[in-house]
């Protein structure tokens, strides 16, 4: 329960938050603003509310907006593709970004990330696809959700549903992981993944909860990250790199099945996606070495959050940690 109390703390006001909003055509303004930012990379105006839909409320207001449009809007395989990318990589950002900043990042600069990375990986896929001409053929919606007015007590139904979910899945990650630790599962899936980790500029003890965010989502490993941000026991470079890894590339499977769904290519918003979020995270590991870590905090990471830097016993800490492992 300690671990799923900090994330029903951030994620209930939140869920209520984005409900205002929808209802008050919050949604329908961003979309509008949005608008211009969908030539850069190669959409039609109007995909610039389906972003902002999954912007804001997560993946199905999106889906839904998009099914709608998918019948005046002739895409190509090639532009879906961008379009999922887009949803893929900034999704659910009131939720996700407070997750981020309770772990200790600041959602600022993490929103920052998400938005921009987006962007940037959205405008490299569609000069590949043009210069290339792939992708060029007809897209086909797999999937028409059924669409239609919820009532407020079936929302909220659907609301408590979804948490009581969520805290199940994570009792059951927490005992999976100090299964894990006991079988010596966890210290083979370190020194297996650690390398690439390592070079990325994550470090060991975030490797576990790294792979859990990339393959089941932010929530589940941020939740984590939350958890050992709170002892100390994880550098602060380390939890801002990896929650940065898994802004860019996470819920690899569930994610993954719904875009599908949306006609685009695999090889764009998954493949693609992975090589550039490991490439991102590598030059921005490089560039912000040049910060001090006061520096560092100052922009990046908030200082109140516990760190082996103001706790002169980390290390100490952490070899007895790693001898119980």
């Amino acid at each position: 329960m300690s671990l799923a109390l900090p994330l029903y703390r951030i994620m209930i006001p939140m869920i209520i938050v984005v409900k205002i909003l929808k209802e008050i055509g919050a949604i329908e303004i961003l979309g509008h603003w949005l608008s211009p930012l969908m030539g850069l990379v190669g959409l039609p105006g109007s995909m610039g509310l389906v972003w902002a839909a999954t912007l804001v409320g997560g993946f199905y207001p999106g889906i839904f907006i998009f099914a709608d449009l998918a019948a005046t809007e002739m895409l190509t395989v090639g532009q879906v593709t961008v379009l999922t990318s887009l949803m893929l990589i900034a999704h659910s950002l009131p939720i996700e970004l407070q997750i981020a900043d309770k772990a200790g990042p600041r959602w600022l600069s993490m929103g920052i990330l998400r938005v921009g990375g987006a962007l940037l990986y959205g405008m490299i896929l569609n000069q590949i696809l043009l210069w290339g001409n792939w992708l060029s053929e007809s897209s086909i919606l797999l999937w028409q959700p059924k669409s239609g007015p919820v009532d407020l007590q079936t929302w909220a139904w659907n609301q408590v549903a979804g948490l009581i979910i969520m805290f199940v899945i994570l009792v059951v990650l927490v005992q999976l992981m100090k299964l894990l630790d006991i079988v010596g599962f966890t210290n083979f899936l370190q020194r297996i993944l650690h390398p690439l980790l390592r070079n990325l500029g994550i470090g060991k003890e975030a490797t576990n909860i790294t792979v859990i965010g990339i393959t089941l989502g932010i929530a589940y490993g941020g939740g984590l990250i939350i958890r050992e941000s709170q002892k100390g026991s994880i550098r602060p470079r380390d939890i801002f790199f990896s929650l940065v890894l898994m802004g860019l590339f996470h819920s690899l499977v569930e994610d993954t099945l719904l875009m599908m769904l949306l006609g685009g290519s695999l090889w764009g918003y998954l493949i693609g996606r992975m090589i550039f979020a490991l490439l991102a995270v590598w030059i921005l590991v490089r560039l912000l070495s040049l910060l001090s870590d006061r520096q560092f905090k100052r922009y990046f990471f908030k200082s109140k959050v516990k760190s082996f830097i103001e706790d002169p016993s980390f290390e100490d800490k952490l070899v007895v940690r790693q001898k119980k492992l």
